[in-house]
C-alpha cells in the first residue's frame, strides 16, 4: 500500500474528529446549564432558579417550558452578557433559552420515535397564490414566511429544538419533541388556524412612551421589531405602541396581491393591492391620518412600520424605504399572507416518551447484539484476519456516528436499522478480500504477495457491490420521506465508511504486522472447501417453481385480502397503539368498537420477539382515533389502556407514499441496470434485474402470507426494506458475475455452463458467509427491535434468502439461457487497484 504514513495519519485524524463530533452524546440538564452560564446573579435570579426547580418537580418534563415559566416577565439579558445579540431580539428570553438549549444539546439527536413527541404535516390550500408576478424566488419567500409564522406559534409552547421546515411546495412539517399531552390538541388548533393580517395606526406619542418608560394606555400594547441597520452595522430592535386591534375593515384576508418592485431610481420597494372593502377603509385612513405611521402586523407579530405620505384611494399601495431586495421580498410575502386560509392536517404522528425510551432500549440491544455476534463469527472463522476485520468494523461505526452527528442527522428507529444493517454488510468487503487471500495462499504465494494480490483482485468486486447498494440508498434519500429518508442517509454513510475501512484500515494493520515480521501466514477455518456442484442442472425447474409461488401468493393476496394488506401509510386512516395491564379478548374489542359506530377497523395484539411489553393496535378510518380511544377506555377501565402512539395519515398522503414506493423501486432498478450493463455486459444486467424483480415479488408474496399468520400489513418501512433488498441482491450477483467475467477473460476451458458452475462454486464460501453475517445482524433486529424495525427485519430476512437463492438459480441461469449456452463476448475492463507489492512477492 502506497503512502502508508499519510493514510495512517489521515485515519488517526479521522477517528479523533469523529469522536469529537459525537461528544457529548447526550443532552445536559438545561436548568444547570442556565445557572452555570449566568453572570452577576442576584436575588431575582436565585428566585428564578427556585421557581424552575418547583415546576420541574411538579411532574412536568419540559425544562425549557419550566424555565420560561419561572422567568416570566423578568429581564434576564443582564445575566448573559456573552449573548449580547439578545437585546436586539423581539423576545430576548426565548432567544437566550434557545441558545443555551442548543449548547446543552447532545450530539446524538433523537427522532420522535425515540424520545417521544408529536409531528404534524400541515397542508396549505393557498400557500403560494398563483399570480402573474410570482416567480420561484417569491414562492420560496412565501413558504419561508409561512414557516416563520408557524415557528412563532410554536415558541409559546416552550419546545426545545422544534423542527419546522417546508415539505414540498405547499406543506410544512412540524415536529414537537416532548410535547405534553394537554398541549397536543392546543398545538394542532394553533397550527391549523389562518394567519391574521392587520393594519394598525402607531400611537402618535409612541416614542415618548417608550423613551420615558411611561405606562402603556389601556387598549394598547408594545410590539417590537428587529430592523437591520444600514452600512453593515448591527441590527437594532425598535419598540412601538400600537392598538391591540387593527383598524376597521383592515384586518384578515384584505389583500389581493403583493409583490416586490423597484422605484424610478431602481431601489427595491413593495406594491400591494387591497380588496374593495379594505381599499375604501384604507383610503379613509390615509386621508384622515396623512403623515402618521402605519404598522403591518401578522399573527400578532410586528412586521413593518411605514409613514402614510398621501391619501391612497384606489387600493393600490406602494411602500418605499431603504429596503434590500430580500427585505422587500419578505414584506411582500407578509402582505400576500401565505397562511390566509386555515391549514389542514394531512399527517400526524404521536409517540409517548415511554414508548420512545423502550424503542431506544430495543434499538441499542439490537445494535450491541449484532456487533457481538458478527464480531465473534469473524474472530472464530478468520482468526487474526477476523480480529483485523473487527477493528475495521468498530472504526466504521465510529466514523458513521461522527459523520451523522456532524451532519445533524436525526437518529430514528429505521436509522438504527441502518446502523445494524451496515454492521452486517460491512463485513462483506472483508470476506471478499479474505476469500481471495485464501486462494492466493493456496497458489503458493508468500504472505505479503497473497495479501497484496487479494486486495488488488477483490477491489473491483468490492467497488461494484458497494456502488449497487449506494444506488438504492441514495434513491431512498431523494425519494423517501421522513424516517425512510433517515434510513437512506444512515445506510449511505455506513456503506461509504465500510468501503474505506475495508480497503484502508485492514490493509494498514496487515502492512504494520508484515513490516515487523510478526506474521508468517494466516490460518483460517475453511468449512466450505472446493466444491463441484452442478447448480445449473436443476436451475430450470427451480426457476419455474419459485416464479409460480411468488405470483400465486401475490394473486391470492390481492384477490382475497386486497386492501386489508395495506396499512395506514398507504391507505390513510388512524392507527392507535395502546399499552395495557390486562388483555381484553379481541371479539370484545371489536364488538365495543362496532357498537360505537366503528365497523371498519383492524385489531391486532403485538408482542416483541424479545419479550417486550405487548401492545394493542387499532387501525380505523380517518379522524376516528379519539372515538376509538374513548370507547375502549370507557368500556374496559380494568385493562388500564394507555395510548403510547397515534398516527393519522390522510388518504392523499397514503397515495403519495405508494407512488413514491413504486417510483423509487423502478428508479433503483433502472440505475442498477445501467451501471451493471456499463461495467459488465447487457445480458448480465438484464439477468440481474430479472432476478431482483423475482426477489421483490417473492418477498412481497411471503409478506402476503405472513398477514394470515401474524397480521402484518404493508407500511412505509417495507419500502425501505424492499429497496435494501434490491441493493443486497445486486451486491451478491455482482460478486458472481465478476468471477464469471474473470474466468472468461482467463480463457477457462469448458462450456459457458461449466464456467458458470465453476464461478458459483468458487464464490460459494463467500456467498454463504456474507449472507450469514447479514442474517445474523438482521436477526438481531428481528429479535430485539420492536415495532417498525420488526417489520423491516422480517421483510429483509426474507429478502436475504431470496437474494442469495436468485443469484444462483435466477440471475446466472437467465444469463446462460440468454446466450443459448454460448460464451458471451465480455467487453469492458474491471476496476483494478495497482499495487507495487504484487511485483515484490
Amino acid at each position: 500500500m502506497k503512502n502508508r504514513k499519510f493514510w495512517f495519519i489521515f485515519l488517526l485524524v479521522l477517528i479523533a474528529w469523529a469522536l469529537a463530533e459525537v461528544y457529548p452524546p447526550t443532552s445536559r440538564d438545561l436548568i444547570q446549564q442556565f445557572a452555570g452560564r449566568a453572570r452577576n446573579a442576584d436575588s431575582t435570579f436565585t428566585n428564578i432558579l427556585s421557581r424552575a426547580a418547583e415546576l420541574q418537580s411538579a411532574a412536568t418534563n419540559s425544562e425549557f417550558a419550566n424555565l420560561a415559566g419561572a422567568i416570566g416577565t423578568n429581564d434576564i439579558t443582564k445575566y448573559f452578557p456573552s449573548l449580547s445579540d439578545a437585546t436586539n431580539q423581539s423576545d430576548p428570553t426565548t432567544f437566550i433559552l434557545n441558545r443555551i438549549q442548543g449548547d446543552a444539546e447532545g450530539k446524538i439527536k433523537l427522532g420522535l420515535d425515540l424520545q417521544g413527541g408529536t409531528a404534524f404535516l400541515m397542508a396549505m390550500s393557498n400557500a403560494v397564490p398563483t399570480t402573474n408576478s410570482l416567480n420561484s424566488q417569491q414562492e420560496a419567500s412565501a413558504m419561508s414566511q409561512a414557516v416563520e409564522v408557524l415557528r412563532k406559534r410554536v415558541d409559546k409552547f416552550g419546545i426545545a429544538e422544534p423542527v419546522i421546515q417546508p415539505a414540498g411546495a405547499s406543506e410544512v412539517l412540524v415536529q414537537l419533541p416532548g410535547l405534553s399531552e394537554s398541549a397536543k390538541n392546543e398545538a394542532e388548533t394553533n397550527l391549523s388556524k389562518a394567519a391574521y393580517l392587520e393594519f394598525r395606526l402607531v400611537k402618535q406619542d409612541s416614542y415618548d412612551i417608550i423613551a420615558n418608560h411611561e405606562p402603556v394606555p389601556p387598549g394598547y400594547e408594545i410590539l417590537k421589531m428587529t430592523e437591520p441597520a444600514a452600512n453593515g452595522s448591527p441590527a437594532h430592535t425598535t419598540a412601538y405602541v400600537l392598538p391591540k386591534r387593527g383598524e376597521s375593515d383592515l384586518s384578515g384576508d384584505i389583500t389581493s396581491d403583493a409583490y416586490p418592485s423597484r422605484d424610478d431610481m431602481g431601489n427595491p420597494d413593495i406594491i400591494f393591492s387591497l380588496k374593495p372593502a379594505a381599499a375604501a377603509a384604507f383610503g379613509k385612513m390615509t386621508t384622515d391620518y396623512t403623515g402618521h405611521q402605519m404598522a403591518v402586523v401578522l399573527d400578532g407579530q410586528l412586521q413593518s412600520v411605514a409613514t402614510m405620505q398621501t391619501p391612497i384611494l384606489d387600493g393600490n399601495v406602494r411602500i418605499t424605504g431603504s429596503f434590500s431586495q430580500e427585505e422587500a421580498q419578505n414584506l411582500a410575502s407578509v402582505l400576500q399572507n401565505p397562511l390566509r386560509e386555515p391549514l389542514y392536517l394531512k399527517y400526524s404522528y404521536d409517540v409517548s416518551p415511554t414508548l420512545g425510551s423502550d424503542s431506544i432500549h430495543s434499538g441499542v440491544e439490537a445494535s450491541i447484539a449484532a456487533v457481538i455476534f458478527v464480531s465473534l463469527f469473524m474472530l472464530v472463522y478468520y482468526r487474526l484476519a477476523g480480529l483485523t476485520a473487527n477493528i475495521a468494523l468498530i472504526t466504521n461505526i465510529i466514523i458513521l456516528m461522527g459523520v451523522m452527528c456532524d451532519a445533524g442527522v436525526t437518529f430514528t428507529l429505521p436509522g438504527i436499522a441502518g446502523v445494524v444493517l451496515t454492521i452486517g454488510m460491512a463485513v462483506d468487503a472483508n470476506v471478499l478480500i479474505y476469500e481471495r487471500l485464501r486462494e492466493e495462499l493456496a497458489k503458493g504465494k508468500s504472505i505479503r504477495g497473497a495479501i497484496a494480490a487479494g486486495y488488488a483482485r477483490a477491489f473491483g468486486t468490492i467497488f461494484d457491490s458497494h456502488v449497487t447498494t449506494l444506488i438504492s440508498s441514495i434513491i431512498l434519500i431523494f425519494m423517501g420521506t421522513g424516517e425512510i429518508k433517515g434510513f437512506g442517509v444512515t445506510l449511505t454513510i455506513g456503506v461509504a465508511a465500510s468501503l474505506f475501512t475495508a480497503l484502508v484500515v485492514t490493509r494498514l494493520i496487515f502492512d504494520f504486522l508484515l513490516d515487523r515480521n510478526w506474521i508468517k501466514t494466516l490460518s483460517m477455518f475453511h468449512v466450505i472447501r472446493s466444491t463441484s456442484v452442478n447448480f445449473m442442472s436443476v436451475a430450470k425447474p427451480l426457476f419455474i417453481l419459485t416464479w409460480i409461488f411468488a405470483l400465486g401468493a401475490l394473486i391470492y393476496g390481492g384477490t382475497f385480502d386486497g386492501k386489508k394488506l395495506l396499512g395506514v401509510d398507504f391507505l390513510g386512516g388512524d392507527s392507535t397503539m395502546f399499552s395495557y395491564s390486562q388483555q381484553v379478548p379481541l371479539q370484545d374489542v371489536r364488538s365495543t368498537l362496532t357498537d360505537a359506530g366503528q365497523k371498519d377497523v383492524q385489531i391486532q395484539y403485538q408482542k416483541s420477539v424479545s419479550g417486550g411489553a405487548p401492545t394493542l393496535r387499532v387501525t380505523s378510518p380517518e379522524n376516528t382515533s379519539k372515538q376509538v380511544q374513548q370507547a375502549l377506555e370507557q368500556k374496559f377501565p380494568q385493562a388500564n389502556l394507555q395510548v403510547v402512539m397515534q398516527q393519522h395519515v390522510g388518504a392523499d398522503v397514503g397515495q403519495d407514499v405508494l407512488n413514491s414506493a413504486i417510483g423509487a423501486s423502478l428508479m433503483a432498478m433502472f440505475g442498477i441496470l445501467v451501471y451493471v450493463a456499463f461495467r459488465y455486459e447487457f445480458s448480465f444486467a438484464l439477468g440481474a434485474i430479472v432476478a431482483v424483480i423475482h426477489d421483490v415479488l417473492l418477498t412481497l408474496g411471503c409478506y402476503c402470507i405472513s398477514y394470515h399468520i401474524s397480521g402484518r400489513q404493508f407500511n412505509a418501512t417495507v419500502v425501505a426494506a424492499i429497496l435494501t433488498i434490491i441493493g443486497f441482491s445486486l451486491n451478491d450477483k455482482v460478486v458472481i458475475f465478476d468471477r464469471i467475467r474473470e474466468d472468461l477473460k482467463l480463457g477457462m476451458r469448458g462450456t459457458f455452463k461449466d464456467i458458470i458452475n465453476a464461478a458459483l462454486n468458487q464464490t460459494l464460501s463467500r456467498t454463504i458467509i456474507t449472507s450469514g453475517t447479514v442474517l445474523i445482524a438482521t436477526g438481531c433486529l428481528y429479535i430485539f427491535g420492536g415495532g417498525v424495525i420488526n417489520d423491516f427485519a422480517f421483510t429483509f430476512l426474507v429478502g436475504i434468502v431470496t437474494g442469495t437463492y436468485s443469484s444462483i438459480y435466477i440471475a446466472s441461469a437467465f444469463v446462460l439461457w440468454w446466450h443459448k449456452g454460448q460464451r458471451p463476448a465480455i467487453g469492458g475492463s474491471g476496476v483494478t487497484m495497482q499495487n507495487t507489492d504484487v511485483a515484490k512477492a
